[in-house]
């Protein structure tokens, strides 16, 4: 008898003692050091301020990303979704963007822009006509880098990208005039 007890506590020790099977890994996740998810943008970052992109990082990239994709858009644009940012084929050694990302000569880290809704290839900052409107950030991790003739809006971005897409991330922040 004190030996089955022996045995039994010491499977009881290693049982607990073993690494557990049905941890979950920590998401995907998008931050920025300028706002918190789901509050004010600062001023500085839109059309009132100084119009510049603020900084972005993120966490917990999944296997196998080899380049990540960014779009900022606001659905609650009068004329419906509006894209303020495209970014693309951001190095999979990334894991964060500078405030004042620069815009018209290109990206300093060997990544793309692509065309807002405004057809301009730079970050454009939020710019409600009225009330609150919400602004993601989305980050995609992608399996491939992707290639285009032109710098792509967001649909053929969103487009090129499906098949690719290991996770995203999203981080929302508000603004009103």
């Amino acid at each position: 008898m004190k030996k089955f007890l022996f045995l039994f506590m010491l499977l009881v020790l290693l049982a607990a003692c073993a690494p557990r099977a049905t941890q979950t890994p920590d998401p995907f996740t998008l931050t920025s050091e300028r706002f918190e998810a789901g509050k004010p943008i600062p001023e500085k970052y839109t059309c009132k301020g100084q119009n510049v992109s603020p900084s972005l990082a993120w966490f917990n990239n999944p296997v196998g990303v080899k380049s990540f994709a960014l779009i900022m858009h606001d659905p609650d644009a009068p004329g419906g979704n509006w894209t303020h940012w495209v970014l693309y084929n951001i190095p999979a050694e990334t894991i964060s963007l500078p405030d004042v990302l620069p815009g018209q000569g290109g990206i300093a880290f060997s990544g793309d822009h692509g065309m807002n809704t405004a057809g301009n290839t730079y970050y454009e900052g939020p710019c409600p006509s009225t009330g609150t409107h919400r602004y993601f950030f989305t980050l995609y991790a992608l399996d491939a880098a992707l290639d285009f003739p032109a710098s792509p809006d967001a649909a053929t971005l969103t487009a090129a990208m499906q098949g690719h897409i290991l996770a995203q991330a999203e981080l929302m922040g508000t603004y009103a005039k």
